[in-house]
């Protein structure tokens, strides 16, 4: 549909742009990064470094962004950018934290722009693209092999009903 096809790439372009941005100049983003890491407790499988943090992230948004933009993967694109932009949204927009009213104000902003995006990408990861979703194909294939398997049940049961009938008469 033409819609989808100028809405990936609308969508994944902030993300393309952010992700490379990211992975070039992580230095603003590291500061944030720090204070984050300092205020929530993290798992010890998660690195220590900041830079690396932010860049990982960087990465994520890149590819993502490309694959949404593109077509290929979209569900899985929309969904790691999703899981992805809830972090970077806390740590780059706490407008909570903000005591200047004017920075307040932009943050806050940001905060809900990037709100935004994640509702538009929500949607994007459970467009099916007029297909049943794999839930829908899961549960109707279900019950065809149900269907299936209870048809042949019952046809095994008369042809064991026959075979008896047929050993009896040679009996007989």
């Amino acid at each position: 549909m033409l819609v989808r096809r100028i809405a990936r790439p609308l969508l994944a372009s902030v993300f393309v742009v952010t992700g490379l941005d990211a992975l070039r100049n992580p230095g603003a983003r590291t500061a944030a990064t720090t204070h984050l890491l300092e205020q929530v407790p993290t798992p010890a499988s998660l690195p220590d470094d900041p830079a690396l943090l932010v860049r990982v992230n960087g990465g994520i948004l890149l590819a993502g962004g490309a694959l949404l933009a593109t077509g290929h993967l979209p569900r899985l694109a929309s969904t790691l950018l999703a899981g992805s932009l809830i972090p970077t949204t806390a740590i780059e927009h706490a407008f909570w934290e903000e005591t200047d009213p004017d920075r307040k104000k932009q943050s806050r902003s940001l905060f809900l722009k990037n709100v935004g995006l994640l509702g538009g990408l929500l949607l994007a990861a459970v467009d099916t693209e007029g297909r049943p979703s794999l839930a829908w194909r899961a549960k109707h294939a279900g019950q065809r092999t149900g269907r299936e398997l209870k048809q042949a049940s019952r046809s095994a049961k008369r042809e064991a009903k026959q075979l008896a009938r047929s050993a009896q008469d040679v009996v007989s």
